[in-house]
């Protein structure tokens, strides 16, 4: 079965990169050997066999969180499908052993096969959240409390939910999820940290699957951004802000990466996605909160790269990860002797 090749870059409590990916066999690892790089080791397998889709998620004590979908062989009636999670305590260390975390539905086979990849977040008590689409095309969640405990599986509803889930916290440790469906956009959030899920109200828009991200934008705020599945341009949202602001990169496809950070003094968003046109990656930045300011996307790297991961290292500059097309991590750095966003020469680790 295809792998959700996503890629994911996270910074560790001792300031080190790392670099995630689903390869056939398990999760691909790179992790740089000092702060701020440039070398880094890897990549490093990650055994979990089976596994289709991966996403990784961080809470605020530096603990790494991979959730996965696994398929393994089955009867004559398809494979056997569950959730699985393993955690990274420290920057370069061994993982857990993979927990199963089962599906929406233990007790029929044909059902679990239909659960879509996972989405996750970790809220401000260090509990990590999993949503999933079921059988019926909404959505369940389950959540692991601060003290490693996991409840079951609660149906949150929903309709006619696509992949590609999106789970983002806060900075107040409120989580909000963002489903792309058939006629829109659904939400739900926690009108407090740790509180149950509720139903917000759906946004008018259509996200393609497979392309929404969101980035903690204010105390309490999450921007949600994805590229509209018929325009295919990328639209930023966030409660309260009215209509979705369109920022133009019509021609992008595949997820939308995004980090925030200081750019010259300014607090701003920046955005990475692949450009299917020319085949390379592309980069934009807008201050934060104001779409309206305009977005410029600048293409950057070689054709053929793709899956972009945004984060800051641990000098606090821009870093831009992604997929060669033989699946290697290419990488490029924010510059420090020039204003703006202007990044160094792509890299490949290993090389």
């Amino acid at each position: 079965m295809q792998r959700a090749m996503a890629l994911r870059l996270l910074r560790g409590k001792d300031g080190r990169l790392t670099a995630y990916a689903p390869v056939a066999g398990g999760v691909a690892r790179w992790t740089e050997e000092r702060p701020g790089g440039p070398r880094w080791t890897g990549p490093r397998l990650l055994e979990v066999a089976g596994l289709t889709a991966l996403t990784v998620t961080q809470g605020a004590d530096g603990y790494v969180h991979l959730v996965g979908l696994r398929h393994r062989q089955g009867g004559g009636d398809g494979p056997d499908v569950d959730v699985v999670h393993a955690t990274q305590f420290q920057t370069g260390r061994p993982l857990t052993a993979w927990h199963s975390l089962g599906t929406p539905h233990p007790k029929d086979r044909r059902k679990a096969q239909r659960t879509g990849a996972p989405a996750a977040a970790v809220d401000s008590s260090g509990a990590v959240h999993v949503f999933v689409r079921n059988a019926g095309r909404g959505v369940s969640a389950r959540r692991q409390d601060a003290k490693g405990k996991w409840g079951g599986w609660t149906d949150l509803k929903g309709t006619d939910v696509l992949d590609g889930l999106s789970a983002t916290a806060a900075a107040d440790g409120r989580i909000e999820l963002l489903a792309p469906a058939a006629r829109g956009a659904l939400r739900w959030h926690q009108p407090e940290p740790g509180a149950a899920y509720q139903r917000a109200d759906d946004i008018p828009a259509r996200p393609e699957a497979g392309s929404a991200a969101g980035v903690a934008t204010g105390a309490g705020t999450v921007t949600h951004y994805w590229r509209d599945a018929v325009g295919l341009e990328v639209l930023a949202w966030r409660p309260g802000a009215g209509e979705p602001a369109p920022l133009g990169g019509e021609t992008g496809t595949g997820p939308v990466a995004v980090v925030r950070t200081t750019v010259d003094g300014h607090d701003c968003t920046v955005l990475a996605h692949r450009d299917a046109k020319s085949g390379r990656l592309a980069v934009a930045a807008h201050p934060t909160e104001h779409e309206t300011a305009g977005v410029w996307w600048t293409p950057s790297g070689e054709p053929g790269t793709s899956r972009p991961a945004l984060a800051l290292d641990g000098l606090g500059l821009v870093v831009l990860a992604a997929l060669a097309p033989d699946d290697g991590l290419l990488v490029a750095r924010q510059k420090t002797d020039e204003p703006g966003l202007a990044l160094r020469a792509w890299g490949r680790v290993g090389e």
